[in-house]
């Protein structure tokens, strides 16, 4: 079950306007990535994109982190345009990117020390391994470390950085199935806990259900917004509840994976 504690309002509001991206493939021709992507995101919601492979998720979550710029069209956090990578949009991929010559305390002392923070950090450290429940493994290294384990060490290392937006491209995709839901309720209890924003990409049609506030779903390629659906079931969900059913039944029908109907 999730906590429910009281946010500390980190969030900020996102906007996407009007964005399309193209790329060269290798035989350089052009193909359009993204076409006329627009988005709203409320400070403090957590949103999941969902949408075949190649349909522009993880170009969409690249652009919001800064580390690709929108062939035309905006992006915004509050009122300030996006055009660089910045510490207050975090970003978490599927591998967690460990520093392995490091230990856990020094991975998440890596991006205040990055940011030229120099005060003692060790107390916040402190405080945010307590968070993800590894207090007892400040002082081990990655490999000792579990997969899940691992995950939490890396949504910390962004979450010390306090962002107001942190972008989140299927980080559970390698745990195993068990795992992996006991890190859904983990992410959302960090959620719950820091107020962020969080715009969350998925395969998964039941996690994006179990965690998401609204889930945009996106066509294939060229990736535009096919339909935005708010998730407005009661916290902490039912995986197996007829509501629950029926929304998981209607999202898989319009990405053409139900069976025909007879």
């Amino acid at each position: 079950m999730v906590s429910s504690l009281n946010p500390v309002a980190e969030g900020a509001a996102l906007r996407v306007n009007g964005v399309s991206k193209r790329f060269l493939s290798p035989d350089r021709s052009e193909f359009t990535a993204l076409d006329n992507v627009s988005l709203s995101v409320k400070a403090g919601q957590l949103v999941s994109l969902v949408g075949p492979s190649g349909c522009g998720k993880s170009t969409l979550l690249r652009m919001i982190a800064g580390l690709e710029t929108p062939g035309s069209g905006e992006l915004l956090v509050g009122t300030e345009k996006i055009t660089k990578p910045c510490a207050s949009r975090g970003l978490v991929f599927q591998d967690p990117n460990l520093f392995p010559w490091l230990t856990v305390r020094k991975n998440l002392q890596a991006g205040p020390t990055a940011r030229g923070v120099r005060k003692d950090t060790r107390q916040e450290v402190d405080e945010f391994l307590r968070l993800v429940g590894l207090e007892n493994f400040a002082d081990a290294y990655p490999h000792h470390l579990s997969g899940g384990m691992a995950q939490r060490v890396a949504l910390a290392r962004a979450l010390i950085n306090h962002p107001q937006i942190l972008l989140l491209d299927e980080p559970l995709g390698a745990l195993d199935a068990f795992t992996r839901m006991r890190m859904q309720d983990e992410v959302l209890r960090l959620w719950q806990a820091r107020g962020t924003t969080m715009v969350f990409v998925t395969h998964d049609i039941d996690e994006a259900i179990y965690m998401s506030d609204s889930i945009v779903i996106m066509t294939p390629r060229p990736g535009r917004i096919e339909e935005i659906i708010p998730v407005e079931l009661e916290r902490p969900r039912d995986r197996s509840s007829a509501e629950f059913l029926a929304l998981r039944a209607r999202i898989l029908k319009m990405l053409h994976f139900a069976g025909e109907e007879h």
